[in-house]
């Protein structure tokens, strides 16, 4: 009960006081990934050999909002406005990430094997639009740069998901935890799309026939497409689907049914999803720690590194190639790859399902995750702001 006072508490304080603590280059994940720590230290209530029951649907509702609503909140009229640049960030920049992670990670961790090797190649290849957040809201930036890195961060962590969760099962067979073949889940992916296309596209069409009936309260809508997400994961798990996909999918569905009114219905699901965030961050604060103690080393320190810098930033130099950036764009759209909530997710998720064997893998994306939190939110605002005094400098001659 302590600890529940202590969580209520620190949730309640960061909002009377996130605005103050983002203009410290405190951001919600920093804060709570500390308190996690601080709490993991002083209760002792961590046992990382045997998580808390609640952790696992915990983890997976919030990977459902997150990938609902990131996709549902991309708005077309964006999207066709630079289909070519975001062509290049997801068809080539982004498989490019995952597989040179992929390499980078088997060739420094050969213990891990392909699957697993796999796993951390594919887990840190989204980046976290909500991390984020304080350069694609910053006025500084360019509006092209700033909606080009939205729309990267609202679907690439639904583009990797399904590699990610062949990696967890191609693992889960090699260590015999698993008798569920690739071929399986394959057929779980397809059948993922197909149900999520269905329940997003037929919600989003109800919910829009609806309000120009009036048949909808304005003040339900939202709580009706949380429920929906909810719907498009439950609904595919029960038919033998793969429910993250059909969530993403649900949610792109969701946006291209839904009507221009749709965005104005994700405010409650967006609210909710942040705060489980909350409390994810501070799992991961809290189970980090006891990972990193067995596992942290030099190597995994320069993966993170590498991560951060190399498999980010050359697989989005080679994509714009072509595309008629400026050296300065193509430089601040690589670095601001944060990896965040997605990364984590996957990493918890994976942890649930392999157990020890992927402790090595999750200490990886863990101290990859960690410093980006660091390292992009202390960054953010001054680069953003340097960004857009050279853009503005250019405007002219241009």
């Amino acid at each position: 009960m302590e600890t529940t006072v202590a969580i209520a508490a620190a949730v309640f304080a960061w909002g009377v006081v996130s605005s103050r603590m983002g203009r410290a280059h405190l951001t919600a994940p920093i804060v709570f990934v500390v308190l996690g720590a601080v709490l993991a230290a002083t209760t002792g209530l961590v046992d990382i050999d045997e998580l808390p029951t609640w952790l696992r649907p915990l983890v997976e509702v919030t990977l459902v909002w997150v990938l609902f609503s990131d996709a549902a909140g991309i708005r077309l009229s964006d999207a066709r406005r630079d289909a070519g640049e975001y062509g290049r960030l997801l068809g080539i920049g982004l498989p490019l990430t995952v597989l040179a992670g992929w390499a980078l990670a088997a060739g420094m961790f050969p213990e891990l094997g392909v699957w697993l090797a796999l796993l951390v190649g594919a887990a840190l290849a989204p980046t976290d639009a909500a991390l984020g957040l304080p350069v694609v809201t910053n006025p500084a930036v360019p509006a092209t740069a700033r909606r080009w890195l939205t729309v990267e961060g609202g679907l690439n962590d639904g583009i990797a998901t399904p590699v990610v969760m062949i990696a967890i099962a191609g693992a889960a067979t090699a260590e015999g935890l698993s008798d569920l073949g690739l071929s399986e889940a394959v057929v779980e992916l397809v059948l993922g799309v197909v149900i999520g296309g269905v329940v997003g596209a037929a919600g989003g069409w109800l919910l829009r026939r609806a309000r120009r009936a009036s048949w909808a309260d304005e003040q339900l809508a939202g709580i009706a497409v949380l429920a929906l997400s909810l719907l498009a994961w439950a609904g595919s798990v029960t038919l033998h689907g793969n429910g993250f996909v059909a969530a993403f999918v649900g949610g792109l569905a969701f946006g291209a049914t839904a009507g221009p009114r749709g965005a104005n219905e994700l405010v409650f699901l967006e609210q909710a999803q942040s705060l489980v965030s909350l409390l994810v961050w501070l799992v991961f604060g809290a189970i980090a720690g006891p990972v990193l103690a067995d596992h942290l080393s030099w190597s995994v320190v320069a993966y993170a590194v590498l991560s951060l810098t190399v498999v980010r930033m050359v697989p989005v130099a080679l994509a714009s190639i072509g595309a008629d950036l400026d050296r300065w764009t193509v430089l601040f759209i690589g670095w601001f790859g944060p990896r965040g909530l997605a990364s984590l997710v996957f990493a918890l998720i994976a942890l649930e399902e392999l157990d020890s064997a992927a402790q090595e893998a999750v200490a990886v994306i863990t101290t990859t995750v960690l410093l980006s939190v660091v390292l992009h939110g202390v960054t953010a605002a001054v680069l953003a702001q340097k960004y857009g005094e050279v853009e503005a400098g250019r405007t002219p001659a241009a």
